[in-house]
């Protein structure tokens, strides 16, 4: 009778560990909920716009400022959304200036005071990054939905809080991020730079419009 008792315990112990080993070779098998995604800087854009105000504000220029050199990552839940991240680094020191819709011989002084102890400190602070905290969707259809990112973006090493709204763009391999967020300087410790004791300076709200691309990475 124990004979028999303990042949049936044993068996019914490997039918368990069968059944644990199949599990675990099935959820290896599955794909992961999490996808991971690295920027494509070739496909992607980014410009900060810089306004001008104060009492002569319409004798300025606004200027335009190109983001080059954007770097970073992004893992995608495709089931839960929410559960998603991005960070995103760029080289301060690499922004350029580009002359849109200002005198050509304006440029390089605008461009020496925006990378100056002035403005950005690149020398300082040769990096800007940005690291999500949380993503929520406002909207879905299909592959294309309407998502607000919250994070932590720090500028000549100070950290703030940004909320930027997305319009994102999936597809198998590759996602496409849309979007304009504003930034005010003096968040960040920036004195919005003037001339002509303060008749003529640039706005502190900075508009940042970006299209971001990043590659599905494999394994």
């Amino acid at each position: 009778m124990v004979t028999t008792r303990t042949g049936g315990l044993r068996r019914e112990y490997l039918a368990f560990c069968a059944l644990i080993l199949m599990a675990i070779a099935l959820a290896a098998l599955a794909p992961p909920d999490n996808e991971q995604y690295r920027i494509d800087p070739a496909s992607t854009s980014m410009t900060v716009h810089v306004g001008r105000s104060g009492l002569f504000g319409f004798a300025g220029h606004d200027h335009e400022v190109a983001v080059p050199a954007v770097q970073g990552s992004v893992t995608l839940n495709r089931a839960d959304l929410g559960q998603s991240s991005v960070r995103l680094e760029f080289d301060a020191a690499a922004l350029k200036v580009t002359g849109k819709g200002e005198p050509a011989g304006d440029v390089p002084e605008v461009q020496r005071v925006m990378v100056s102890e002035r403005v950005l400190d690149v020398q300082r602070h040769p990096k800007i990054t940005f690291q999500s905290k949380s993503v929520s969707v406002a909207d879905r259809a299909a592959d294309r939905m309407t998502l607000r990112i919250d994070g932590q973006l720090t500028l000549r090493g100070v950290t703030r809080p940004v909320s930027v709204p997305v319009s994102l763009q999936l597809a198998a391999d590759r996602l496409t991020a849309r979007g304009t967020v504003e930034v005010r300087q003096t968040a960040f410790g920036i004195k919005p730079v003037s001339a002509g004791a303060g008749t003529v300076k640039v706005k502190d709200e900075v508009e940042v419009v970006f299209s971001v691309t990043a590659q599905r990475q494999k394994g």
